[in-house]
């Protein structure tokens, strides 16, 4: 967000020091150098103003590791992952992470499942969504057909970055609405909007809104299906930014990855259920063919020919040395250790909150570790009440309206995370009861309404 410059502003120390004893200007640079030790004295005062990272139950990025990796992290800030030439074991680390990723994925065998690191999902997303318009277009071309109309079939559901992919590379979103009661889409909403223009499908492993899994199987089988008839290539991708690191070891047998033949590419966030701080994410597609070598760039300046396929260029390498740590570091068992403590944190947690009185739930957190709840009544107070009243006492529990066509629904959402322990649920819970009992015996004058935009990610 640009905001107003204000070139008269000052930064006030907090407390008398022979270092500090000069107001220094907010937003122009200081005349003169300060000791190292005072500018870290300033920063780091004034950081205590954000809320703590462990109490924020809004945001699905990770924000606790081990010292180990942390450590690890620390030593490889300065090494450029698009400069393989010059970290080439960093480089190599990277594939590593690919292969163990696209085998986690179910990608076949037989195959040559090629992938890259990103920037979070949001570059994932982008980079899988341009290889869906390119290979249409390459589609089109084949077949002696204009390529000027494309459209994506996705949920309004999805995640701000797929809008603003469509809107970014001019592709239509036709999008599916998410009614009262349902907030996931359905085969049959999917193959109503397919035509000889769909560049591909978007299904969700892990909404951002209810945590819950859209049916990804019975839409891959609705979408193969209405292909065979229609003469149709409309392929699948699977956005598992939150569920991609979890469903493998909770739900093992569940079919959404590559094991169904029409999924064409997968992102995923290694800095959420990946267990790494922010922010890296992944692209894998299930075969060399599905990523178009047009838009596969190569540059030799930093040394040997180095293929890329980013939107981002020059980017520390230290989010694929943390990932690739946790992989070495928990291997399937601790993976899978650590999602069902989560899921069964979060199931409780979900229980013990129905049980206070006052709410219902959207979803339980069986999936991933995520539920969404809501008020029986918000005629006394509502649920940026409750919010709010939780911010006081440290806590950060979103509160936001479903998607359109479902707006009228207000929830509250809680992410169980990597360091949010059974102790502090229970923390949580009874904050959460003092919470309702003062509004039920207090009650706002108006039950407080939104008053601006929140960011499901």
């Amino acid at each position: 967000m640009v905001k107003k410059l204000q070139p008269h502003a000052e930064l006030a120390p907090t407390f008398g020091s022979r270092a500090m004893s000069e107001p220094v200007p907010k937003y122009r640079l200081p005349d003169t150098e300060m000791p190292p030790r005072t500018a870290y004295q300033m920063i780091h005062d004034e950081l205590m103003l954000d809320g703590n990272a462990r109490l924020n139950l809004a945001t699905f990025v990770t924000t606790w590791m081990e010292p180990e990796a942390e450590q690890l992290m620390a030593e490889t800030f300065d090494k450029n992952m698009i400069d393989k030439d010059e970290y080439p074991q960093t480089a190599e680390i990277e594939t590593r992470c690919i292969n163990m990723i696209a085998r986690l994925f179910n990608a076949p065998e037989d195959g040559e499942a090629v992938g890259v690191s990103a920037i979070g999902s949001s570059e994932a997303v982008m980079l899988a969504g341009m290889a869906l318009k390119w290979r249409w277009k390459a589609r089109r071309a084949a077949a002696g057909k204009a390529a000027t109309k494309p459209n994506l079939i996705l949920g309004t559901n999805v995640q701000v970055v797929w809008e603003k992919f469509c809107r970014y590379w001019e592709v239509e979103p036709r999008y599916i609405p998410i009614d009262e009661g349902r907030y996931v889409i359905t085969p049959e909403e999917v193959i109503q909007r397919i035509d000889e223009n769909t560049i591909g499908v978007v299904a969700i492993l892990g909404t951002t809104f209810t945590g819950e899994f859209e049916p990804i199987e019975a839409i891959h089988d609705a979408v193969v299906a209405h292909n065979q008839h229609h003469d149709l290539a409309v392929p699948l991708h699977i956005d598992a930014a939150s569920g991609g690191f979890v469903a493998p070891f909770i739900h093992p047998d569940l079919r959404w990855d590559f094991r169904l033949p029409n999924v064409v590419s997968i992102n995923a966030s290694g800095h959420k259920y990946g267990l790494v701080y922010p922010g890296v994410g992944w692209a894998i597609w299930r075969d060399r063919q599905h990523l178009p070598e047009d838009l596969v760039f190569h540059v030799n300046y930093l040394g040997g020919d180095m293929p890329t396929f980013t939107l981002n260029f020059s980017r520390p390498g230290n989010q694929i040395v943390g990932q690739y740590y946790n992989f070495l570091r928990l291997g399937r068992s601790g993976y899978t250790r650590i999602m069902q403590t989560l899921r069964d944190i979060a199931m409780e947690l979900a229980t013990a909150i129905v049980q206070l009185g006052p709410f219902e739930l959207l979803s339980d957190g069986s999936t991933i570790p995520v539920f969404a709840f809501r008020l029986k009544d918000a005629s006394r107070y509502s649920v940026y009440d409750v919010s709010e009243r939780l911010r006081v006492r440290g806590w950060q529990v979103p509160a936001y309206t479903m998607p359109a066509a479902a707006e009228h629904v207000t929830v509250l959402r809680i992410v169980v995370r990597e360091g949010f322990s059974r102790d502090m649920s229970e923390l949580l819970l009874t904050d959460l009861g003092k919470v309702i009992k003062e509004l039920e015996d207090s009650p706002p004058a108006q039950p407080k309404q939104l008053d601006g935009h929140f960011h499901h990610g």
